[in-house]
């Protein structure tokens, strides 16, 4: 297996790169044609990716399924699956939009339905896609599909050769076109945990998205912010693994990206030391155990 720092000495990287940006040209020609009448449908934004991933990339059309199961377009080559990737409304969908954090579940719903580790969420503009890793997303693509300059090294990481290499590179930010704030959100499709009422983005750890009974640890509110009244128990809890108490439902492999988690959050709420003046004993144990672990926030 290549290390994840020699990938671009690949053959498969420089051909694609390569390809990605001869066909780049053809590829915003079509797709500006395929919008030229305003107000598209789904259907629309599922071809253009169609475009995308067969004629700039190098998928073969028969490697997208249509409609498997309730996955609007799942990606595979033989027998294997690689991708479940959820479409949108061409228009609907951008980064940091309540929409894309929707649309994200939804195929990590279906994802888990099906046993794939990877998913994405487009619109046909925006294309987001993220690996499934110890009850968790890692972010793996966030290209803008309407950019003049391709993003090739990025794009890579969803052809056939980098599509099952584990992601070296982190997500670029895209900024979002001002005009797309006037677009209403879509009606939120998200399943809710019956208990919390909260959906499977919210908890520390989702075993699989489409069983709430395998959410644990909720710690962040509906709208994505911190729980402050959550977040300290989820981290509490976590932390009896350390003392021989283990959280049901956990695998122990997993219990180092969930501390995490539930650290980011915590810095988020500027509670972690050495940001918090005076923090709360389970701040301090928490950074004391990430740094046992070699663990940075």
């Amino acid at each position: 297996m290549v290390e994840s720092d020699a990938y671009q000495s690949l053959a498969s990287y420089q051909n694609c790169i390569q390809r990605i940006d001869e066909a780049w040209p053809q590829f915003l020609s079509a797709r500006a044609d395929r919008l030229r009448h305003g107000n598209e449908s789904e259907k629309v934004a599922e071809a253009i990716l169609e475009d995308l991933l067969t004629g700039v990339l190098d998928w073969a059309k028969g490697d997208l399924a249509y409609q498997v199961g309730y996955a609007d377009i799942v990606l595979s080559r033989n027998i294997a699956k690689f991708l479940v990737i959820e479409v949108k409304r061409p228009g609907t969908l951008w980064q940091g939009r309540k929409s894309l954090d929707d649309a994200v579940q939804q195929a990590r719903r279906y994802a888990d339905e099906q046993k794939i580790s990877r998913i994405a969420a487009s619109d046909g503009r925006y294309l987001y896609a993220a690996d499934i890793i110890n009850g968790g997303l890692k972010d793996r693509v966030l290209v803008d599909l309407a950019h003049d300059v391709p993003s090739a090294p990025a794009l890579w990481w969803l052809s056939v050769h980098g599509i099952y290499r584990d992601c070296a590179d982190a997500v670029r930010p895209v900024v979002p076109d001002e005009r797309l704030a006037e677009i209403p959100p879509d009606v939120s499709s998200e399943l809710l945990h019956p208990k919390h009422h909260l959906p499977a983005r919210c908890f520390a750890y989702t075993g699989d998205a489409s069983k709430p009974s395998t959410w644990k640890l909720p710690y962040l509110l509906a709208d994505g912010g911190p729980d402050g009244k959550r977040l300290p128990k989820a981290i509490q809890a976590l932390l009896s693994n350390y003392r021989g108490t283990k959280v049901d439902g956990i695998p122990e492999q997993a219990i180092g990206d969930v501390l995490l988690r539930l650290a980011h959050a915590a810095a988020a709420a500027g509670r972690m030391p050495p940001q918090a003046v005076n923090p709360a004993r389970v701040y301090q144990e928490l950074a004391h155990i990430l740094e046992q672990q070699g663990l940075k926030v």
